[in-house]
């Protein structure tokens, strides 16, 4: 189960599959409201005329809707497709796949704790979205950070299934940058001092942080982070401790990163 409201909201992305085309419309189900039913009129399909409604939506399809409007008394949920671009169809469909993954993560916390998937929403799930922003979104924290759960005044036992199928079952986001360095140092000990000069770059940070031997004397440098902004600060980091530790041996250090020309 996907577990969301009842109703999605005015402006809402919707993840739909096609049961009925008709030349007038499209009648759907709302994946994540238990299979709730919506309309697409033909107007909201495509832009422009359309002159067969099939060309552009047919039965069996997965498509992501914007909501236009929605009345609760009558269970009536209109829908348009135009209105969703390929970026904001490509990011709700892997949000909807993610929330998916979750709910299933969440059912095997649950079990680890002998208890079924609704009551794991009502102890836990509810609260994990409500300060996460989604269920997925809570099971990375997880396993990023343990302490992320910790604080939330879960039982212990809770926190502990949630923490071990985060990090067994989650793969964090990362980005990797990188650059070239080109090192020299004019002294007697210089393959010695250039050495000293790289472990000093690979120590100066905790984030994942490799040097490789291009040839003399170069060598590349690659930092793996959870996010761009990051990565530019360590890089950064380890390559002024590089530059200040080669100095001090009264060699020196340039650095181009790979996207300079």
């Amino acid at each position: 189960m996907l577990h969301k409201s009842e109703f999605p909201e005015l402006g809402d992305l919707v993840v739909c599959s096609v049961q009925n085309v008709k030349n007038f419309g499209a009648f759907v189900t709302l994946d994540e409201y238990n299979s709730r039913e919506g309309f697409i009129h033909v107007r909201d399909v495509a832009t422009g005329w359309v002159k067969y409604i099939r060309d552009h939506v047919r039965e069996g399809q997965k498509v992501v809707c914007k909501v236009l409007d929605v009345d609760a008394s009558k269970g009536h949920i209109d829908l348009s497709l135009k209105q969703v671009n390929d970026h904001q169809r490509r990011e709700k469909i892997q949000e909807w796949k993610n929330e998916k993954k979750a709910d299933k993560l969440l059912e095997m916390a649950a079990k680890r704790v002998d208890k079924p998937l609704e009551t794991a929403y009502e102890e836990v799930g509810d609260k994990l979205i409500e300060e996460f922003g989604t269920l997925y979104g809570s099971f990375e924290e997880a396993a990023a950070d343990k302490a992320s759960i910790s604080d939330m005044g879960f039982d212990e036992e809770w926190i502990e299934a949630i923490y071990g199928i985060a990090t067994e079952n989650v793969q964090l986001p990362s980005v990797s940058i990188d650059g070239t360095l080109e090192l020299s140092s004019p002294g007697p000990t210089g393959i010695d001092d250039i050495k000293a000069v790289l472990k000093a770059g690979l120590e100066v940070t905790d984030t994942d942080v490799s040097i490789h031997y291009l040839g003399a004397p170069r060598y590349r440098i690659t930092v793996v982070a959870s996010d761009y902004k990051q990565a530019e600060e360590e890089l950064k980091q380890s390559v002024d401790k590089i530059t200040a530790v080669i100095q001090g041996y009264g060699g020196s250090a340039s650095f181009k990163r790979k996207e300079d020309k």
